[in-house]
């Protein structure tokens, strides 16, 4: 009696060096392509969301420079930019550290830009709605019998861009852990064995993207970052599991 085979995935072919640093600069270039084109449109709504970022201020920024308007105006408008191509720079990014895919695991990569994009958005507005308020709050009514809160729109703009660019960014790594984890590159172990560099990890990168020191805006980033990789662990646990059932439903039957 003849056993079917179940015809396996082709073998990945290497790339060499040479072809790696072609293939790099190309989705670097497809990325810039992008950054460029959205920061482009970004100029046509900057005013609009420069007047929307200065509501918590209050008042019109001050400007110390001949430069300085335009250097804030271009820095919302490149923020905007960057928006609008995080579908691309995931794209990019997720096929460059995860060569020798199969068509349908490129598919599975695809349908994950959507769901990304909009945690990205999601953590925007979690900056946004929880994290700046109380931060601005803090900065100016900070000693206000020393301190008269005057700032310039290029730090001003400066500190909420960052805080609201990064901590979108840092959203999208519960999705992107599950989908490398579904295509078999990161299993939950390797996350737990590592959860010392995460929380020191989580710190820096909090003392980098928060304006202040205090403990309590400290703690408005550090929470979300941890609660956002035990949300990577448990999803890396789900498609660990889902990438076995596949690898043991396509595997071979023995030989008798």
């Amino acid at each position: 009696m003849n056993i079917p085979m179940r015809r396996s995935a082709p073998a990945p072919v290497e790339m060499s060096i040479m072809e790696h640093l072609v293939e790099l600069r190309n989705r670097i270039f497809a990325v810039l392509i992008s950054l460029v084109i959205g920061t482009v449109i970004g100029f046509l709504a900057a005013e609009t969301v420069m007047l929307y970022l200065q509501q918590p201020y209050g008042r019109e920024f001050i400007v110390l420079g001949p430069t300085s308007g335009i250097t804030a105006y271009f820095r919302v408008a490149l923020m905007l930019g960057g928006i609008l191509s995080i579908p691309m720079i995931t794209y990019h990014l997720l096929m460059f550290v995860l060569p020798g895919l199969t068509n349908r695991e490129k598919r599975l990569v695809l349908v994950s830009i959507p769901p990304i994009t909009l945690l990205f958005l999601v953590g925007m507005l979690f900056t946004w709605f929880v994290l700046i308020p109380p931060a601005i709050g803090f900065l100016s009514g900070f000693q206000p019998r020393l301190f008269q809160p005057e700032w310039t729109a290029d730090l001003y703009l400066g500190f909420v861009t960052t805080l609201l660019f990064w901590m979108g960014a840092a959203f999208e790594t519960p999705l992107v852990f599950f989908i490398v984890a579904l295509l078999g590159f990161v299993r939950p172990r390797m996350l737990l064995r590592n959860w010392r560099i995460a929380v020191v990890g989580s710190m820096v990168a909090a003392a980098i993207i928060t304006p202040t020191v205090d403990p309590v805006n400290m703690f408005l980033v550090v929470a979300p970052l941890l609660s956002l990789f035990l949300l990577s662990i448990g999803l890396t646990a789900i498609a660990a599991r889902i990438h076995d059932h596949r690898a043991a439903s396509v595997a071979p039957p023995p030989l008798t």
